[in-house]
């Protein structure tokens, strides 16, 4: 009998802000639910090192430093994200061999399925050696072998710990950097599940703030500047003219198209008008991204919208989507049991676990890919110990 497995859960996102990080204990069989989060935290990056990942993605660096830069930030991402599952072990009242693995998505410095090829840093053998368990890494790359666009991913968890056994259409919207949204039809069927990147949620937003303020503001605090602000109606037109929105899916995006360059770009353009009017602009730019997405590319209208990441706190933001969705229930996953700001790292527990296992963890019809595959390498533990179940 194989038990249950502990998986510890590791992300940090677009934003490059910080790494969450989710213990969760998986149930023996190839279903999500019931599962049990143990402990959950977010370990901050500091402006340091989120101004280093972000410089040396948008191509900043002398090219005579960048491979430098790429091996230092790989080391020492690889020892924050050890730091962080140590540190969420030892929030949950464990001891590290009551766990079982570590699941890392680490931290995308460049994504390219245009080219059939992704990178994201953080040292899996350095997790294994700190941690002493058996690390799953680079999970798009299987996806991107296979036709796919390497994202997204939580998709897969996303119906497996919220579609709805009642029949109800349902829809999962996490507003990170890049907005995903993953439709749940009523009948919970996995071939059914629609998914893909809408567009920008906070990455413009958080990379116009920290240009015009010299980093002394890294996003819209309770979407306070947005709020006071006004929304220029042609500048909007403009932003929505965008060819990216109008592909279908699947298709996935990044920092590339969304990030700091066109953020400077636009602050540039801007002048010295209201800055809070452009981080209106910004907010309704992604808002009615994300609603004209739901009208056009998901089979209907769903009657609950569930929300994670970051934008959850944003309350202009919110409820400009409510607003732009009134036949939408919009709330925080919160609602459906899973803390918004936990999600994205308990899916990559999820993903973990199947990768260990050799069950499927990803949605191909989502992604493009061909076919199905297991996603994700492991990096062996680095010492004898740790594990509490049959990895």
């Amino acid at each position: 009998m194989l038990g249950p497995m502990r998986v510890i859960g590791l992300m940090s996102g677009t934003s490059a802000d910080a790494v969450d990080a989710a213990l969760v204990e998986w149930p023996d069989t190839p279903a999500a639910r019931p599962f049990r989060l143990l402990a959950s935290l977010e370990a901050p990056l500091g402006p340091e090192l989120q101004a280093r990942i972000h410089r040396l993605a948008a191509g900043e660096l002398p090219s005579s430093h960048v491979l430098a830069e790429l091996v230092q930030l790989d080391v020492a991402l690889g020892e924050r994200f050890a730091d962080a599952a140590l540190a969420v072990v030892e929030r949950a009242g464990l001891a590290i061999d009551g766990v079982d693995a570590v699941a890392s998505h680490g931290q995308t410095l460049a994504h390219h399925p245009e080219h059939g090829g992704t990178l994201q840093v953080g040292s899996a053998a350095r997790i294994a050696e700190r941690c002493g368990l058996p690390v799953v890494s680079d999970f798009r790359a299987g996806d991107l072998a296979a036709g796919g666009e390497g994202a997204p991913l939580a998709p897969f968890f996303h119906h497996a710990v919220f579609a709805s056994d009642a029949g109800e259409a349902r829809a999962a919207l996490n507003l990170g950097g890049i907005a995903n949204l993953t439709w749940l039809p009523p009948g919970s069927a996995a071939s059914e599940v629609v998914a893909f990147d809408s567009g920008p949620a906070n990455a413009l937003i958080d990379a116009l703030l920290s240009s015009a303020t010299g980093g002394r503001e890294r996003f819209d605090r309770a979407g306070a500047r947005a709020a006071r602000g006004r929304p220029d109606a042609s500048w909007l037109a403009r932003l929505l003219a965008d060819d990216y929105l109008d592909r279908p899916p699947p298709k996935s995006t990044g920092r590339e198209r969304y990030g700091k360059a066109q953020a400077e770009a636009l602050l540039r353009e801007w002048g010295g008008r209201p800055l809070d009017d452009l981080v209106a602009t910004l907010t309704r730019f992604s808002v009615e991204s994300i609603a004209d997405a739901c009208r056009r590319y998901l089979p209907g209208l769903p009657a609950r919208l569930v929300v994670g990441g970051g934008g959850v706190h944003n309350p202009t933001l919110m409820g400009g989507l409510a607003e732009a969705l009134p036949q939408c229930r919009v709330e925080p996953f919160d609602a459906l049991g899973v803390p918004a700001d936990a999600a994205e790292a308990m899916a990559f527990s999820l993903l973990g676990r199947n990768a260990l296992r050799g069950w499927p963890n990803h949605l191909p019809r989502t992604t493009g890919a061909r076919h199905g595959v297991v996603l994700g390498a492991v990096t062996p533990a680095a010492r004898a110990g740790g594990g509490s179940g049959t990895p």
